[in-house]
């Protein structure tokens, strides 16, 4: 019997409309068979006692005890910190990205250090051959004892293996080239993609084996196949950046065993990628003293960044002054110079302004707000600020400056990389005392501290 699925949220219609019912996507539902039940005269060493069922009773919910697993660390910082410390037996990771963003060098690399440690793990390819696999290996070099390689696509094939071989970690890549010979779609569709997920997901767990998924995106962005697959997994990872830009991103979307607001950066270098330990300098130039430069600092999830903003003012060549801002949100620009005016009395009507946040960094934190105003300032004056000056604070329509949010952390990363003039919103409380800070109540207190 034929289905339809919608590709957005997974939601299931007997008949197709252009419209999904549900989360109103348009032209989402996509055609695919019902699986109406398995066939058993198959019978593969080990794969009928995944699919049985366990003979499970309710217990009151007070009376289980929590079994203490031991996250197993791969070694590199920026992964592990991404999953929330390490990885976790029994989860099932989606990781997505764009074709040739490094998602399979990454996975190479993280196995190969995994196996270091004295894991077996077991690294199922069912895109790229051996050879191919192997020059890459050579090239990131990967050749520990414990890593083991298995060319399959056919899923009763890799369920058999992973039951005889009985690895600490598995790697499939991809899912979308994996096929279940009892479905009749081709491998990539919605049936199959369903299906083999589940049978992964249910491996996992019975088994306490971790399951990393490498999938491929839509040219919207999102893991090809419909939303339930994700919802399927414990954990979603997008690998993102542009094939030509050597940093990388990976970003936790969905984590049921830590935050979701972590990221690990990445550098793609010949020999492999490499991790970026102190994210903060990419985005920093403190060679030079110009106008129109102020740095401020964001979060992450936990982790501060500490941001260079560049501000231009010059006069109006065209009728109307134009606000333009890169990494930034325009509308909270135009807010913030309506601010300027009224309390600073700075006229910036006649002005065009140029917004930039160095490095190709996009934030939407309040926290950015008083870096942003000073940067103005600078460029309107033509001076610049003070060396080592670093502004945390959010700036309300009255000109007062607000608290920001975890302040240990963000003046703890700004001394470590020689921040000394800190100014701060004098609303921040509980900060320590060896913490040399400059504090102010309102907007118009800024111009005398950094423009004596």
């Amino acid at each position: 019997m034929g289905i339809f699925f919608c590709s957005e949220c997974g939601a299931e219609s007997t008949k197709w409309s252009g419209k999904c019912p549900v989360c109103g996507a348009w032209n989402s539902l996509k055609e695919t068979t019902r699986v109406t039940g398995k066939k058993k005269k198959k019978n593969i060493h080990g794969f009928n006692k995944y699919e049985s069922l366990e003979n499970v009773k309710p217990e009151p919910l007070r009376h289980i005890k929590v079994n203490s697993h031991t996250r197993i660390l791969s070694k590199i910082g920026e992964f592990d910190g991404t999953l929330g410390g390490g990885i976790v037996p029994g989860v099932v990771a989606l990781i997505g990205g764009e074709p040739g963003v490094g998602k399979s060098t990454l996975m190479l690399q993280i196995a190969n250090k995994l196996a270091e440690t004295g894991n077996k793990i077991l690294y199922v390819s069912g895109e790229e051959s051996k050879d191919q696999i192997k020059l890459r290996s050579v090239r990131l070099k990967c050749d520990s004892e414990n890593l083991y390689l298995y060319c399959q696509t056919s899923m009763e094939e890799i369920i058999q293996t992973i039951y005889d071989f009985n690895p600490n970690l598995v790697v499939i890549d991809s899912i979308q080239s994996v096929y279940h010979s009892d479905i009749e779609s081709s491998s990539g569709s919605v049936s199959q993609l369903r299906e083999c997920t589940s049978l992964f997901t249910r491996i996992a767990k019975q088994q306490n084996i971790p399951f990393f998924l490498v999938g491929h995106v839509t040219k919207d962005g999102v893991v090809a196949g419909p939303k339930i697959i994700e919802h399927m997994v414990d954990t979603v990872l997008y690998f993102e950046g542009e094939v030509q830009n050597q940093y990388k991103i990976l970003r936790a979307t969905k984590n049921r065993f830590g935050s979701t607001n972590e990221i690990g950066i990445f550098e793609m270098l010949s020999n492999g990628l490499q991790e970026i330990e102190n994210p903060s300098q990419l985005f920093l130039s403190k060679d030079e003293r110009n106008p129109g430069t102020a740095v401020g600092c964001v979060l992450e999830g936990t982790r501060p960044f500490l941001v260079e903003v560049q501000a231009l003012v010059s006069p109006a060549n065209y009728g109307y002054s134009q606000r333009v801002a890169l990494g930034f949100d325009q509308k909270k620009l135009a807010l913030l110079l309506a601010v300027i005016e009224k309390n600073l009395f700075i006229n910036l009507k006649q002005n065009d302004v140029f917004i930039n946040l160095a490095g190709g960094m996009k934030v939407l934190e309040p926290a950015l707000d008083l870096a942003v105003i000073a940067a103005i300032i600078s460029s309107s004056k033509e001076k610049a600020l003070p060396a080592e000056t670093i502004l945390l604070g959010e700036v309300g329509l009255n000109g007062e400056i607000r608290a920001v949010s975890q302040i240990e952390k963000r003046l703890k990363e700004a001394i470590k990389l020689g921040y000394k003039n800190i100014i701060v919103s004098g609303k921040n409380k509980n900060i320590k005392k060896n913490y040399q800070v400059k504090r102010i109540q309102h907007l118009r207190q800024l111009i005398p501290i950094v423009f004596k």
